[in-house]
C-alpha cells in the first residue's frame, strides 16, 4: 500500500504540473515576459493538491505537510517572483520621434513625440535639488541650472518605497478581476531613488499660449506611488488643449518623518512634511517656467486621488501655496474634517514615531540616520503616512483653515466611489472573517460605540447576510472617504465657493468601483488600457464624458459643456450628489443619513478632537 502511494505521488504530481502549465499556456500570453513566479506557481499548487491527496488519511500531522509546503512555497514565490527595475520610458512607441530643443531658465531640454505627434511629452526635469545627503528631511532646494540638452524621453525613478511583489500583484489582480485569469507577464517595475524630485509635461504639439494647466498628485497613501502610472497620463488631457503635468514628492519616511532636532536645525522650525513642501516647491517650479511650454500660471488647476486628494485639501490651506493655483480637483480622500481618517496626524504623535524610529535603528542623532542607507529606512515608510500641522507648511488644520475662510482655490470639483473601502477591509476579513448579519452590529461597534451603532442600524438594517457584507462596507467607505467629501464641500460652499461634487457608480471588469476605479476615466486613458480591463463600448463613452467634464473644469471652473448632460452645482439643501455610472446625473446619495451621525460622533468625544490642539 505504501509503495502503491509513492507510485501514485511520482505519477500524479508530473502530470499535474504538467496540465496546470499547458492550461495556462494555451489561455494567456505568458511568453512575453519572465515565467519564474508562473512556473513555480503552478508547480507548488499541483504539489499541494498531489499530496493532500496521497496523505488525506494518514496522521494529522502527516496531513499538515502539505498545508507547510504550501506556505513554503507561498514564500518562495513572494521572494523570486521580483521583476527587475527599469527607467520607463516617455511613450510606448519604438524609436520615438524627439522633439525640437527647449529652452527654459535652468537649461535646454528635448522631449519626445506622441504617437500621432499631436504632443509633446517632456518627463524627468527636475524642479528641486537631489534630497540626498545633507539635504534628507530639509525643505526642498532650488534646482541648478544645468549644461548641455537634458534628454527628457524618459520618466526619472519612482520616490523611494518598498518593493513591489508580483505576488501581491498577481494577488491584486485576482481580486480586481474577480478570476484566476491574472496576468503572469511580470513586467519590469519603473525604477526608485531618493533622488526623485522630478516633474513631467504634457502639452499640445507646436506653438501655443496661455494654455489651461492641469497639476496632478499621485495617491499611495502617502508612502508609494509614481508620477508615470499609465492611468492618468496626460496625453488625452494634452489632446483637449490642457497643458498635464505629474510630479513626485518625497514618501514615507523621506517625506513624512518628524523629529524635535530637525524642528531646530531648520530655519523655518519645521519637520513632518518634507512631501507637501516639495508639492509647493513643484507649484512654484511650475509658476516660474511653464510659460515657456505655452501655459497660463494665472490658470492652474491641482488635482490628485487618494492622498494626493489629501494633499490637495492640504495645499488649498497652506499659507506657502496662496496665489500658486486657481481650482483644485479631489478625488477620494479629504483633510477638511475635523478628525481625518487618514494620511494626517497630531505632531505630538509624528514626534513620538520619530523617536521611536531611531530608537529601533539604534541611532541618537539625525547625522547618523543621514548616513543610514535608504534601503535601511524604507522599511519604516509605513510609519510615516500623515502630514501634520507644523507651523510652517500648514499652520492650521484644514478643517480649521476653511472654518477660517482662509483657503485658496476659487472652485472645487471632488467626490468618491462606491467601494471605496472594501479593497482596504479585504485584509481585515483574513482574520476576523467577513460581516454577516450576526456580527454585523458587534463589527460597528468597534468603530462607532454602542449609541451611535444603534443610530446607524436604525436606518441601514441588513436582512441577510450579503446585505450585511454590503452595507457594511458601504458604511465603512461614506466615514472613511464620502464623508470627508461632504465636509469639504459643505466648508467650501459655505466659503462662497462653486462646488461640483460626483459619485463613481460604474462597475466594471477591474477596478470597477473600488479605490482608483474612476481615475483611468477621468483623464481619458480608458481606450488605452491592457485588454486584461475589459472595459466596453459603455465605460468608453463614460470616460469620454468624464474627460471633457474634468477639462471643462480645468478650463473654467465649470465642467459643464457642449454635448454633456449638465453637471449641476452642489446644493447642501438636497444633498443630491452627481452620478457618474451607467447613468450620469443627480441622484440621491443613499447613505447621507450617517452625515449628522458622523458628526455627533465627533462632536461627543468619539474622536480626540482636531489635530494640532
Amino acid at each position: 500500500m505504501k509503495k502503491s502511494k509513492h507510485i501514485a505521488f511520482y505519477i500524479l504530481f508530473p502530470i499535474l504540473t504538467a496540465l496546470l502549465i499547458v492550461l495556462n499556456l494555451l489561455i494567456f500570453d505568458v511568453l512575453n515576459g519572465p515565467l519564474v513566479f508562473f512556473v513555480l506557481s503552478w508547480i507548488f499548487i499541483a504539489g499541494f493538491i498531489a499530496s493532500s491527496i496521497i496523505l488525506m488519511n494518514r496522521r494529522i500531522w502527516w496531513r499538515l505537510i502539505p498545508y507547510g509546503g504550501l506556505i513554503l512555497s507561498l514564500t518562495l514565490c513572494i521572494n523570486l517572483s521580483s521583476t527587475p527595475e527599469i527607467r520607463k520610458p516617455a511613450v510606448s512607441y519604438d524609436n520615438p520621434i524627439k522633439t525640437e530643443i527647449l529652452s527654459i531658465p535652468n537649461g535646454d531640454i528635448q522631449g519626445v513625440y506622441s504617437y500621432d505627434q499631436k504632443v509633446e511629452i517632456y518627463a524627468g526635469i527636475p524642479y528641486a535639488k537631489a534630497p540626498i545627503g545633507d539635504l534628507r528631511w530639509k525643505e526642498p532646494q532650488e534646482v541648478e541650472n544645468w549644461e548641455g540638452v537634458r534628454d527628457c524621453s524618459y520618466f526619472a525613478p519612482r520616490s523611494m518605497q518598498t518593493r513591489d511583489s508580483n505576488f501581491v500583484n498577481f494577488a491584486q489582480d485576482i481580486y480586481c478581476e474577480k478570476t484566476w485569469r491574472p496576468d503572469y507577464n511580470c513586467y519590469p517595475q519603473q525604477e526608485r531613488s531618493e533622488d526623485s524630485l522630478y516633474l513631467n509635461v504634457w502639452k499640445p504639439a507646436g506653438n501655443v499660449a496661455n494654455l489651461p494647466v492641469l497639476v496632478y498628485i499621485h495617491g499611495g497613501s502617502l508612502s508609494s506611488g509614481s508620477s508615470a502610472t499609465d492611468d492618468y497620463n496626460g496625453e488625452s488631457m494634452a489632446h483637449k488643449g490642457i497643458i498635464m503635468i505629474t510630479i513626485t514628492y518625497r514618501l514615507g519616511i523621506f517625506g513624512y518623518f518628524a523629529h524635535e532636532d530637525l524642528i531646530n536645525e531648520s530655519a523655518n522650525h519645521t519637520t513632518g512634511n518634507y512631501g507637501l513642501l516639495d508639492q509647493i516647491q513643484a507649484l512654484k517650479w511650475i509658476n516660474n517656467n511653464i510659460a515657456y511650454f505655452g501655459g497660463d500660471k494665472n490658470n492652474i488647476t491641482i488635482a490628485g486621488e487618494s492622498a494626493g486628494s489629501s494633499s490637495v485639501s492640504a495645499l488649498c490651506t497652506s499659507p506657502l501655496s496662496e496665489g500658486l493655483f486657481k481650482r483644485a480637483i479631489g478625488e477620494s480622500s479629504s483633510l477638511v474634517v475635523e478628525k481625518a481618517p487618514h494620511t494626517f496626524r497630531d505632531m505630538s504623535d509624528a514626534l513620538e514615531v520619530g523617536k521611536d524610529i531611531m530608537k529601533d535603528l539604534g541611532v541618537s542623532t539625525i547625522e547618523q540616520m543621514r548616513k543610514l542607507s535608504a534601503d535601511t529606512l524604507v522599511e519604516y515608510s509605513s510609519l510615516n503616512q500623515g502630514m501634520t500641522v507644523d507651523g510652517y507648511a500648514l499652520t492650521k488644520t484644514p478643517y480649521e483653515s476653511y472654518l477660517a475662510k482662509e483657503n485658496h482655490e476659487e472652485a472645487l470639483l471632488n467626490g468618491s466611489n462606491v467601494k471605496e473601502a472594501y479593497a482596504f477591509t479585504v485584509v481585515q476579513y483574513l482574520f476576523e472573517g467577513q460581516p454577516n448579519l450576526s456580527n454585523f452590529k458587534s463589527r460597528l461597534e468597534t468603530v462607532f460605540g454602542s449609541e451611535h451603532t444603534n443610530q446607524i442600524y436604525d436606518l441601514y438594517t441588513p436582512s441577510n447576510d450579503d446585505e450585511a457584507f454590503v452595507i457594511f462596507n458601504d458604511i465603512i467607505s461614506c466615514w472613511w472617504f464620502t464623508y470627508p467629501h461632504q465636509m469639504w464641500s459643505t466648508m467650501a460652499l459655505n466659503n462662497d465657493e462653486d462646488v461640483y461634487r460626483y459619485y463613481f457608480t460604474k462597475e466594471n471588469g477591474y477596478y470597477g468601483t473600488n479605490h482608483f476605479g474612476e481615475v483611468i476615466y477621468a483623464y481619458g486613458n480608458i481606450r488605452k488600457a491592457p485588454k486584461t480591463y475589459r472595459y466596453d463600448e459603455l465605460d468608453y463613452k463614460l470616460s469620454d464624458d468624464m474627460a471633457n467634464y474634468w477639462a471643462n473644469f480645468v478650463k473654467n471652473g465649470n465642467p459643464n459643456g457642449e454635448g454633456l448632460l449638465t453637471w449641476p452645482k452642489y446644493n447642501l439643501s438636497d444633498n443630491q450628489v452627481f452620478e457618474l455610472g451607467e447613468h450620469i446625473g443627480n441622484i440621491d446619495y443613499p447613505y447621507a443619513g450617517l452625515y449628522p451621525i458622523f458628526t455627533d460622533f465627533i462632536h461627543r468625544g468619539g474622536l480626540e478632537g482636531i489635530y494640532g490642539k
